[in-house]
């Protein structure tokens, strides 16, 4: 998609939301209104979409998203529920909190939205539009705030047609956020709830509801939702950058014209190899190789979050 396109909006209407359907379902993306902001959405389950969120917002490196679910049931095919979350969820869904919960085993969402991590925030918006242009799609939605990287979030179609152009499919325009600002993320533990980002749901709300203690995680503590920027997954073996060859008990992860035992992209689309990251480190773990050696990978666009994550992956263990 060309940054430089004419941004696409339509006032959020049947038709409007059918099409959005329609583009999500084929792998594009949609901006659309949430109570909080503007959201950036794209297919959850897609390496492809969830690497052209990513591409479409210059973020600096690969934090997890936040995906939106219809409901529980929506969020019980993704994550593992706790007593705690159904209370939350029974009093807070649909609303401005994000869930971050241990994902299942069969979780069909991308390891790029998850950022490799075993755990996955979720949320029920209670944007009417939003709701409805999940139910369009039937799937879970990959949705951070639709602006570029480091600049205010958008709370009204315009913002986002300011911000992101024509890196967007479609622009949903469904008039100011009520909220206008970001949700408040928990983190569920079986006997306490972490404090992760604050927003208008209180901590002394969560305790009300749940029982449980809210807590702060500092800045010790890994990353487990948006807007951290600790060090995520790291394979077992060791990573070693900028490799044209593997040595003996290597496996070669590619790109471009390095070929490697798989490639995280033949042809040097970025894009493509940003889908392929995380699929292709735990693979090649899964070999149990001496080290994994990765290609060389340009220092632009998203080549810079690409080797962001790798320069994080092959740092020596317990740094952060």
């Amino acid at each position: 998609m060309k940054k430089n396109r004419r941004a696409i909006v339509r006032p959020a209407g049947l038709d409007a939301v059918a099409e959005a359907g329609r583009i999500l379902r084929s792998g594009g993306l949609v901006a659309m209104p949430t109570e909080t902001v503007y959201g950036l959405a794209g297919d959850a389950t897609s390496d492809l979409a969830v690497a052209r969120i990513f591409e479409a917002k210059g973020r600096p490196s690969f934090n997890p998203l936040i995906v939106h679910v219809l409901g529980r049931a929506g969020a019980d095919g993704l994550v593992e529920l706790t007593p705690a979350a159904d209370a939350l969820i029974e009093a807070f869904w649909p609303g401005p909190l994000t869930l971050v919960l241990k994902k299942r085993t069969d979780c069909p969402v991308s390891e790029l939205a998850s950022a490799g991590l075993e755990t996955l925030a979720v949320r029920l918006p209670a944007h009417v539009i939003a709701r409805e242009v999940m139910a369009a799609t039937n799937l879970p939605l990959a949705a951070p705030s639709a602006n570029r990287s480091g600049t205010l979030s958008p709370t009204t179609a315009a913002h986002v047609a300011e911000s992101l152009g024509g890196a967007v499919d479609l622009i949903l325009d469904g008039g100011p956020c009520p909220v206008g600002i970001e949700s408040t993320i928990v983190g569920v533990g079986e006997d306490a709830l972490w404090l992760l980002r604050p927003g208008s749901i209180t901590a002394s709300q969560l305790t009300d509801v749940t029982g449980l203690t809210v807590k702060f995680r500092s800045h010790q503590h890994a990353i487990e939702a948006p807007g951290q920027m600790q060090s995520h997954y790291a394979p077992d073996a060791p990573v070693r950058l900028n490799a044209t060859e593997p040595r003996d008990g290597e496996f070669l992860i590619g790109f471009g014209e390095v070929l490697g035992h798989d490639s995280l992209s033949e042809s040097g689309d970025l894009v493509e190899a940003a889908a392929n990251l995380f699929r292709l480190m735990r693979e090649a773990d899964a070999e149990r190789p001496t080290a994994i050696a990765v290609a060389p990978i340009p220092e632009t666009g998203l080549g810079i979050a690409i080797n962001d994550r790798l320069t994080r992956a092959a740092a020596p263990r317990g740094a952060t």
